[in-house]
């Protein structure tokens, strides 16, 4: 992975967290700077791995994909034949202005969506699938990224929520 891509991936990354935590910082205001930046970095490190993870994801979707749709293809190896491009991370640098609520989750799923598309060609260049199907299993491997994401953060925010009502009850 080159250089371009690592810093395009991470300030993807830190576009995606300051959509998740600038809002939260706006409904409470007294946070501390330190909880803001730690939040920011950490969002910043997850959200940066998620994004670089979603070819490797879509790569091995498709590999289980391609023996039922496909089983005339040559199966796919091992590596990834689907990798990030500059072209293809830049759109997510646009993630936060269009994750924030007010200018809406609509255009931010629709970026999202339009970056999928644009993994399709390769995926479908590197494994023989077809386009919707490409699409599909680029898809599934975003929703199962997402969904990964949000159960560790609600299984986090109710570790930090329990340690308090114990902190409160001592």
């Amino acid at each position: 992975m080159s250089t371009t891509i690592i810093v395009l991936l991470v300030l993807a990354g830190l576009s995606e967290s300051a959509g998740q935590v600038l809002p939260l910082v706006v409904r409470r205001p007294k946070l501390s700077a330190w909880l803001v930046a730690g939040l920011m970095v950490t969002g910043t490190v997850v959200e940066g791995t998620v994004i670089a993870l979603w070819p490797l994801a879509a790569w091995t979707v498709a590999g289980l994909v391609q023996p039922v749709v496909a089983p005339d293809a040559a199966p796919l190896t091992g590596t990834t034949g689907l990798a990030w491009t500059p072209a293809l991370v830049a759109p997510l640098l646009l993630a936060a202005v269009l994750a924030f609520p007010l200018l809406g989750p609509f255009l931010h799923i629709l970026l999202l969506a339009g970056v999928g598309a644009g993994l399709a060609g390769p995926l479908v260049a590197a494994s023989g699938l077809g386009w919707w199907t490409a699409a599909g299993c680029i898809a599934v491997a975003a929703a199962g990224l997402a969904a990964t994401v949000v159960v560790v953060r609600r299984l986090i925010a109710r570790i930090i929520a329990g340690a308090r009502e114990r902190e409160v009850i001592a």
